[in-house]
């Protein structure tokens, strides 16, 4: 199985519950938020995946990614930052304490 085909998954499940989260107040600032925060996380994975692969901690068998790569990290691996940038946000609006305007509880 390739790198490619696990992300499916976790992309149509972003983009299902993004798509739902669209009704919720504050779209397009979310998305906004979502954005930017996809772009920051795109940098840093781009950091921190060439540090820890240069360094041999992770290793990529041959045939399991595309081959597109930004340095030596493999495209995939920044599928999981953008789903995260959009993914949580759209949950937390969906949630009925954050749609219903109360409090949250700290503890």
């Amino acid at each position: 199985m390739t790198y490619a085909l696990i992300i499916i998954p976790f992309a149509l499940l972003t983009l299902v519950v993004t798509l739902l989260s669209m009704t919720q107040p504050g779209m397009k600032q979310r998305m906004l938020a979502s954005t930017i925060s996809a772009a920051i996380l795109v940098v840093l994975t781009a950091i921190f995946d060439n540090v820890i692969i240069s360094a041999g901690l992770v290793a990529y068998p041959e045939g399991t990614s595309s081959g597109i790569r930004i340095g030596v990290a493999p495209i995939e691996d920044f599928s999981y930052a953008i789903c995260a940038a959009y993914l949580v946000p759209a949950v937390y609006v969906l949630l009925p304490k954050a749609r219903s305007g109360a409090p949250r509880e700290h503890r």
